[in-house]
């Protein structure tokens, strides 16, 4: 029977069998970041405790990020830029316009400083206080009155008296005078526990509702109907004087 010889060349590998593989060196990429992790794990070793700190500020600072509330929309009011007395005649330097939560805007509350200018305020005003149509000489002061009131200037017999007032205070108006004998009749109380809303005592001057400079002794007062109906021209028919009442 014949023989077939089989012959490999040097360096094949038997049959069956394949050639051990060359272990694969790693590319200039992966031993990069194979430093990087290693130096990043020594600093760790090294920095435990910084480390630790600043995982607990980040944590704090999420934790803080998600509990505050979001912005509230925002809207522009005046406010006084000093301290502002009772009867000062406003002047654009006098206000400043204030970013303010829309939730705090009030009704009545100015935005625009041609909306007070020349204005004359009715009451002091805190450096910072926000400014309402309420304060100012006018009509605005009759706001939360009931319905017919009205504002009755009223000069009192004793100019001097009127330091004693000041906006929001109560008094009675009382009238003293004499009958077509020239005898004295008793007093008259003309109105009761009605609020004053301005005088000329603390630096007041004509607004809105004064057509004359002669301020002297005059205040502005809330009135019913029928207290203004008694308390118009009242000062032809004696003096007027008032009392100082509580709430």
């Amino acid at each position: 029977m014949p023989v077939t010889l089989f012959h490999r060349s040097r360096g094949s590998a038997p049959h069956g069998r394949q050639p051990p593989r060359q272990p694969r060196r790693p590319t200039p990429s992966i031993r990069a970041g194979r430093q990087r992790g290693h130096r990043l794990s020594s600093w760790l070793s090294r920095n435990r405790r910084l480390a630790i700190a600043l995982l607990l500020c980040l944590a704090a600072g999420i934790t803080v990020h998600q509990l505050t509330p979001p912005p509230a929309d925002t809207v522009t009011a005046l406010a006084a830029a000093r301290d502002l007395p009772a009867g000062t005649a406003l002047a654009a330097a006098d206000l400043v316009a204030t970013p303010i939560p829309e939730r705090l805007l009030t009704a009545g509350s100015l935005a625009e400083s041609t909306q007070a200018t020349g204005k004359q305020l009715a009451a002091p005003l805190r450096k910072g206080q926000l400014l309402a149509d309420s304060q100012l000489l006018g009509p605005g002061l009759l706001a939360g009155t009931p319905p017919g009131s009205a504002a009755v200037p009223l000069r009192m017999a004793d100019p001097s008296s009127i330091q004693l007032l000041s906006p929001g205070q109560l008094i009675n108006v009382v009238l003293t005078g004499s009958n077509n004998y020239d005898q004295q009749s008793p007093p008259e109380v003309l109105a009761s526990a009605i609020p004053v809303l301005w005088t000329s005592g603390h630096g007041g001057k004509t607004g809105e509702w004064l057509g004359t400079g002669e301020t002297e002794g005059l205040i502005v007062v809330a009135a019913s109907p029928e207290q203004s109906a008694r308390l118009a021209g009242a000062s032809t028919h004696g003096k007027l004087f008032f009392v100082l009442v509580g709430p």
